[in-house]
Formats: structure tokens, C-alpha cells, sequence
């Protein structure tokens, strides 16, 4: 293996790193050229990531696959699992060890600088692919439209062990999903997805602190590009459990995540980036503001439709006459005590 010590530029994009916190990048020495860069993203996943890794090493392809795992000081064994994997396939796996916990989406833009695919798929170490073709399918779908920046699969939803039918993109979703539409919510798993490497090598330095919002911020910038694609073919399995980064959060704290996620891309973004991230935050709360109002949950409904007011943008989002409509349903049932 060829160990690396990454430097300060290439291992946080020029911000300082705390003592100690140099990565380290394992990498095998003659590879072969390769089409994709599988990057698997760990942190304290020791239950998980060996069905990971072997989901990934199941993959059914005819062009080179760069397997990469981006290790996150873990104390629960997950990096020894890591390291008994990548010693065993010499060949086909690499690893960045970082040391000590980061704690920032900075584990993930590592893997994307290094990336050598002209494609990269991002799994999360408590993930896994159940298509064995998965890698090859879409790597055949972006082949024929190069108008498209990133395609993305479903994947069902596992509460811990228990796999469920549940599908996590709703059947609905469009095919095509433009700049503007990304904004208003993000629909995919990560575990769909693959998008072209060379629209997210380079992420902005401000993407290391958007954690634990890892893949929204990644599509975005794809879609400044060209428009995302969506096939809704099973193809992984997107697990919710206890450790989970975002999903575990109570429903308080995972809307303070997206609000402060939205406040903060407006406060990066270009003008018009601005402009979509505030009619975005916009738009999700008004939808969320009204599912929660239909299932009766009038607390959330209510927590929504004040962010939505917070966004200070309705704009062509979101018309003034829903927003009004919207206020007027919350102000009877709140009066009927619902």
C-alpha cells in the first residue's frame, strides 16, 4: 500500500486542522483507470459497514470501480473493521483515516478531491446496495445523457435491522428535478445516488461546516450545472436508527437542522443561489405546515408555518393568497382547539 500523509491544502481545502488531525490516505499502488469512485463514509459504524463494503464489492461491472472509505476515528471497532477489509482486497479498496474525529462534511470532500472516476457514488457506512447492477446501470444512464449532472435510485427504509417496504423518494417524484426544485427539499437517499465527479470535486470551503447535512449541499451544487435524474428502481437500503446524524433528531431539533441549513446556504450563495435557497425554505415549510396540519399535528404545523415566515421569501414559491389561505386553516383549528 502507498500511505500518504495529506497535506493541510489537500486535507481541508487551506482551513487549519487541529493538532493531530492530519488524514491519512492508504492507496494501492498501480491501479487501474477507473470510471467510478465509490466513496463509503464511516463514523461509529461497526454494526453496519461490513454489509457495506460487501455491497459494494458485490457490484457487477466491465470498468474499473475505486472503492475509497473515509474513516472518522471511530471508537466502536468500525476502524478496525475498515482496516481488516482494505488488507484483505489490496487491489480494489483504499482508505483516508483521519486523526481524530472530525466531525465535518470535510471526511466527505476529502474522498471527492482524490476521486479519480469520472463518476462518484457516496454510501454511508450504515447503508448498503441491494442491486448488484446498481453502478452499471447508472453509470449507462449518465453515458447516454450528458445533459445530466447526477442520476439518483430508491432505496427502501430499515428501522435498524428490520428492513421495511416503505420506499424512501415518494413515488411521485418527477423524473427530471431542476436548480430551482432541489432547493424546495431534498428527496434522495444518498445511497441512490451517482453523480458526475468533476461537478463536486471541488466543493466550496463553506461545505466542511454544513455537517451533519452531508448530500443535500453536494446536489445542489450539481444542479448549478444541469438538472438531476430520478429512476425509481430499488436499488439500496437507507437505514434509520439511533445513530443516526439527522435522522434520530426529535422533529424540533431535524426542522432547526433544515432551517439552519437553508439560513446558511443564503448566506454563501450567490445572489440568485440566495434567492433559491430563501424561496426553497419557503416552499418546504409551507408543504411540511400543511401535512403536519392534515394529520393533525397542530404544535408542527404551526412551528412550520412561523419558519416559513421566517424565510422572508414566498415569492414565486410560494403565492401570498396559499400563504394567507394556510395562516386561516391554522387560526380555526387552533381555535376549535384541534
Amino acid at each position: 500500500m502507498k500511505k500518504l500523509l495529506l497535506s493541510k491544502e489537500q486535507s481541508s481545502s487551506g482551513r487549519n486542522l487541529a493538532q493531530g488531525a492530519e488524514c491519512v490516505l492508504e492507496r494501492t499502488v498501480n491501479e487501474p483507470t477507473v470510471s467510478v469512485t465509490v466513496l463509503i463514509v464511516t463514523y461509529n459504524h461497526a454494526r453496519y459497514v461490513a454489509a457495506a463494503i460487501d455491497s459494494v464489492l458485490m457490484q457487477d461491472t466491465e470498468f474499473g470501480v475505486e472503492i475509497l472509505i473515509s474513516e472518522d476515528f471511530s471508537t466502536d471497532g468500525t476502524r478496525e473493521i475498515v482496516e481488516r477489509y482494505v488488507s484483505d482486497y489490496r487491489e480494489r479498496l483504499s482508505a483516508i483515516y483521519s486523526g481524530s474525529n472530525l466531525r465535518s462534511n470535510e471526511v466527505v470532500a476529502r474522498g471527492l478531491r482524490v476521486a479519480r472516476g469520472r463518476y462518484v457514488s457516496i454510501l454511508d457506512g450504515d447503508d448498503l446496495w441491494t442491486s448488484k447492477t446498481k453502478l452499471r446501470d447508472q453509470v449507462a444512464h449518465l453515458d447516454a445523457h450528458p445533459e445530466l449532472s447526477a442520476i439518483f435510485y430508491n432505496a427502501l427504509v430499515a428501522h435498524g435491522d428490520e428492513i421495511t417496504s416503505w420506499r424512501w423518494t415518494p413515488r411521485d417524484q418527477k423524473p427530471l428535478i431542476t436548480q430551482r426544485e432541489i432547493w424546495e427539499g431534498n428527496p434522495f437517499a444518498t445511497c441512490g445516488g451517482m453523480m458526475r465527479t468533476a461537478c463536486v470535486r471541488d466543493v466550496p470551503s463553506w461545505y466542511a461546516d454544513f455537517f451533519p447535512i452531508t448530500d443535500w449541499p453536494l446536489y445542489v451544487h450539481c444542479a448549478k450545472t444541469a438538472d438531476l435524474a430520478f429512476v425509481d428502481e430499488v436499488a439500496g437500503i437507507y437505514r434509520l436508527h439511533p445513530g443516526g446524524l439527522v435522522s434520530a433528531l426529535p422533529g424540533p431539533l431535524r426542522l432547526d437542522a433544515i432551517e439552519g441549513f437553508y439560513r446558511r446556504m443564503a448566506n454563501v450563495m450567490d445572489a440568485r443561489g440566495a434567492q433559491f435557497a430563501r424561496g426553497g425554505c419557503s416552499r418546504y415549510f409551507y408543504e411540511w405546515s400543511k401535512q403536519y396540519l392534515n394529520e393533525g399535528d397542530l404544535p408542527s404545523a404551526r412551528s412550520c408555518f412561523l419558519r416559513l415566515l421566517r424565510s422572508g421569501s414566498g415569492g414565486n414559491n410560494v403565492p401570498k393568497r396559499d400563504i394567507a389561505r394556510l395562516a386561516l386553516l391554522l387560526l380555526k383549528s387552533s381555535v376549535l382547539g384541534r
